[in-house]
């Protein structure tokens, strides 16, 4: 199972992105495949806060066309999103323990322990903090290789 990052949700998005024509084609080929793939609650949080933000955007997304946006990677029926149940507390401390994490770094290490504690293969990101995780398998998909 694949796994999506915020910032591959916010580049297919937002068209004033330089990624924005390769990152919607990737969503789009999750979304119209028949194989299960996933975003972490805290990616479709951060993604409402990101493409909204009037300060990171000069003309940002209007809240319902951001929830709209969400609703239309849902409607292709494959998409799960996943969040956190019993066991994953445990693997969020090992995670930010062995990487001896603290302030902000913290917030990848709940994606990346949502992404193993749900079994997830490959996580897409452009993030390049999530190397802290050799655990998890982690995938610029934006870049050529």
């Amino acid at each position: 199972m694949i796994a999506v990052d915020t910032n591959i949700l916010v580049y297919s998005h937002r068209s004033d992105s330089p990624f924005h024509v390769a990152a919607k084609e990737l969503i789009e080929s999750l979304r119209t495949q028949s194989a299960p793939w996933v975003i972490p609650w805290p990616c479709i949080h951060e993604f409402v806060a990101i493409v909204t933000h009037p300060r990171i955007f000069k003309v940002p997304t209007p809240l319902a066309t951001s929830f709209a946006c969400v609703d239309a990677w849902l409607a292709g029926g494959n998409l799960h999103l996943i969040t956190e149940s019993d066991g994953y507390f445990a693997k969020l401390r090992r995670l930010a323990t062995a990487a001896q994490l603290q302030g902000p770094r913290i917030h990848d290490a709940r994606i990346a322990a949502l992404c193993l504690h749900h079994g997830v293969r490959e996580l897409w990101s452009a993030d390049r903090d999530f190397s802290a995780f050799p655990q998890l398998k982690v995938r610029n998909p934006l870049v050529k290789r």
